[in-house]
């Protein structure tokens, strides 16, 4: 018999962990209104009660070299917390993407005798395939937000349930771009460019003045544009330089978070490869992808990946249904055509949209219930 009031362990990174977290526990918090979380958390967690014993973005690393330089710190956090619960058990050990550190904490755990779930499928099927044999030793169950996840899977004999993605739920189907644009102060025939370099500090530090100097360059051209820039907490006093080094003609208005207004908001995105270009795409935005990170971190990477595309939309759609200007490719000079490209030819926008409309409804399917669902399988088993 499952517990009336459970008690959840869960470990999110960075901010796009953070939310997807967020809508996991309001899922939770329905079902088991006397349920408790703890672990590792942002903000938006904490505002569901979650009680975060280390702030998420001590996980907001990327790539080797930046896990390299911060490994002992990830570690001990990641040894504290292990010891922490296998002490104070809680009923079920959640992890929230953040492979590389919940993997290993999830394997500790479960040779314990603590259930574990996984939300959000490492992308075993883009790259990284060997990772699903460590995934079957580490989790209980994992919670996909792909329906073609789970029959990679069960191939391996790991349990598995499409859950759908909380952001198509929580995303509406109808883009609210006048409400977003009067919440933003922006006039409601302007062309807006919202610049969405990423939430880590190193995404921040490759990425960001790339689309600035795209943003100026657009600026000389079209004197009329409007550009929004969203930032993840902390992230101003970084950003707020780079701005007035690359862009500063430019009038990017810097939003404190509010991504989701910006993407409602805009004409046409730039925007870093990640969790945020689903969220573009449910927003029903044209958009250029962009990444650049070290040199030697992108030769690594282009030997490790399976299929020709990066971003989520293309992946998920298996087509270049938008462009994608990575590392070398994404000179200034190129970003600001492709988003030109995507203003003055307002008919493939449209065709764009229909795209969308039907990738955001297969990708809704209540997850909050659905991966509650699932978890009250594992809490009974």
């Amino acid at each position: 018999m499952v517990s009336s009031t459970p008690r959840f362990a869960m470990v999110a990174g960075e901010a796009s962990g953070d939310l997807l977290a967020s809508l996991l526990l309001g899922g939770l918090k329905q079902r088991w209104p006397g349920m408790s979380s703890q672990g590792i958390g942002g903000p938006r967690m904490a505002a569901l009660g979650f009680d975060a014993w280390w702030p998420s973005d001590k996980l907001a690393v990327r790539g080797y070299l930046e896990v390299l330089r911060h490994y002992r710190e990830l570690v001990g956090i990641r040894n504290a917390l292990g010891d922490r619960l296998i002490e104070d058990r809680p009923d079920v050990f959640i992890g929230i993407d953040a492979p590389d550190f919940n993997l290993g904490l999830e394997m500790r755990l479960k040779s314990q005798g603590i259930k574990s779930i996984h939300f959000v499928s490492p992308s075993v099927w883009a790259w990284r395939g060997e990772r699903i044999l460590k995934i079957g030793q580490a989790v209980d169950h994992m919670l996909c937000l792909f329906p073609f996840e789970p029959a990679l899977y069960a191939k391996h004999g790991i349990a598995a349930s499409y859950v759908g993605h909380p952001l198509a739920d929580a995303i509406p189907l109808e883009v609210p771009r006048a409400a977003s644009r009067q919440a933003l102060g922006l006039p409601p025939d302007a062309t807006v460019v919202a610049l969405l370099p990423g939430s880590r500090r190193s995404e921040v530090k490759y990425i960001a003045p790339r689309l600035l100097a795209a943003a100026a360059l657009m600026a000389r051209e079209r004197p009329g544009l409007r550009f929004v820039l969203p930032m993840a907490p902390g992230l101003r006093a970084m950003i707020e330089p780079m701005v007035a080094r690359e862009a500063a003609a430019a009038g990017v208005v810097l939003l404190d978070g509010r991504s989701h207004e910006a993407l409602a908001a805009c004409d046409v995105t730039l925007i870093g490869s990640g969790t945020a270009t689903l969220e573009a795409a449910l927003f029903k935005r044209p958009m250029v992808i962009t990444y650049n990170m070290n040199w030697l971190e992108w030769q690594r990477m282009k030997r490790q990946k399976y299929q020709p595309w990066v971003g989520l939309p293309n992946i998920l759609l298996s087509d270049f249904v938008v462009p994608e200007l990575l590392q070398d490719e994404g000179r200034p000079e190129a970003l600001a055509r492709a988003a030109f490209a995507w203003i003055d030819n307002p008919d493939a926008g449209a065709k764009l949209v229909d795209r969308f409309d039907a990738l955001h409804r297969q990708l809704r399917c209540n997850t909050a219930q659905a991966a509650t669902d699932a978890i009250e399988k594992v809490l009974a088993a």
